[in-house]
């Protein structure tokens, strides 16, 4: 049997006053377009399971099949927008998901990027379309070779929606995609302690 990841929330417990709970638009038909097996491997996530039915519903968001599964949450953040100080903004289509080590032992945020709405959206769907996505994923993948240090892009995944923006008023396909960030312990216990 594939191990199921391990997800915890140290974030949201550590600042709560910058989640807010929340969860994923469901998915009608996931497809995975791409996937990046390297980073599975040092994240100690079994390729196949990604691929599968349970792995795709835990790329976009469902985290119902994880047991001891963190609760998802739009993270907040200040700063200036508009010309003016506001002490509460966010991301309006990112969830983190959660944390898991790495190979190496680091804590290393897993977000999804598209996965609907989330209380900071300011009228957008809370989508992405497949083409920005594949771009973001591809590059990241290209940074992380050339040696440069870069958040890297898990997967990206098909909803089986469609998505209507503004180049041209045309429909395309919906997506998300798992990436991931990490600070070294030390910076993490530095932003904590100011």
């Amino acid at each position: 049997m594939t191990p199921l990841p391990h997800l915890m929330q140290g974030y949201a417990a550590a600042v709560p006053e910058l989640s807010q709970p929340w969860a994923a638009a469901s998915v009608p038909a996931p497809r995975l377009l791409a996937l990046d097996e390297a980073v599975a491997a040092d994240l100690g996530l079994d390729a196949g399971w990604l691929a599968s039915a349970a792995g795709l519903a835990f790329l976009t968001g469902d985290l119902s099949a994880l047991p001891d599964a963190p609760t998802t949450v739009a993270q907040a953040y200040a700063g200036h927008q508009f010309g003016g100080f506001s002490p509460l903004l966010g991301d309006g289509r990112a969830l983190l998901l959660g944390e898991l080590t790495d190979a190496a032992g680091r804590t290393v945020d897993l977000h999804l990027k598209g996965s609907g709405r989330t209380p900071f959206a300011r009228g957008g769907d809370g989508k992405a379309a497949v083409g920005p996505m594949l771009r973001e994923h591809l590059m990241s993948v290209f940074v992380h070779a050339v040696g440069i240090p870069t958040t890297r892009s898990l997967a990206v995944v098909a909803t089986g929606e469609q998505v209507l923006r503004e180049v041209e008023e045309h429909l395309d396909r919906a997506v998300e995609r798992a990436r991931l960030a990490q600070l070294s312990d030390e910076e993490l216990h530095t932003m904590l302690q100011t």
